[in-house]
């Protein structure tokens, strides 16, 4: 099992950037795909971006497509999201989850989430 611990989370005005990191312990971490998911208030979670095991391959909700960037460091077991052109819609709790045996769509193991705030 992967455990996942998130970070960068913060407050950012609109049109600003942000990078969320997600430090991975496990020794599987490297053979699992990885991806982000986020929850806003009163809405259901939604899977943002994913990572295959080698970094070969990304895919993204179209809602951030060309905003956001998801990329892994298999040395420092990391994975990272880097958002620009931020927007208000974007406030969320972001969750960095993982997908051993699962797809990433459907992941079957998380994080905590980090609170990310775009203000207008």
């Amino acid at each position: 099992q992967v455990q996942l611990v998130e970070s960068g989370g913060g407050l950012v005005q609109a049109g600003g950037s942000l990078r969320l990191s997600c430090a991975a312990s496990g020794r599987t971490f490297s053979s699992y795909a990885m991806g982000w998911f986020r929850q806003a208030p009163g809405k259901e979670r939604e899977f943002v971006a994913g990572i295959d095991w080698s970094g070969d391959s990304t895919s993204y909700a179209d809602s951030v497509k060309g905003r956001f960037t998801i990329s892994r460091d298999k040395a420092k077991d990391t994975v990272y999201l880097q958002m620009s052109s931020l927007k208000p819609e974007d406030t969320a709790v972001y969750y960095c989850t993982g997908a051993g045996a699962s797809s990433i769509f459907d992941p079957d193991c998380w994080g905590q989430g980090t609170q990310v705030t775009v203000s207008s």
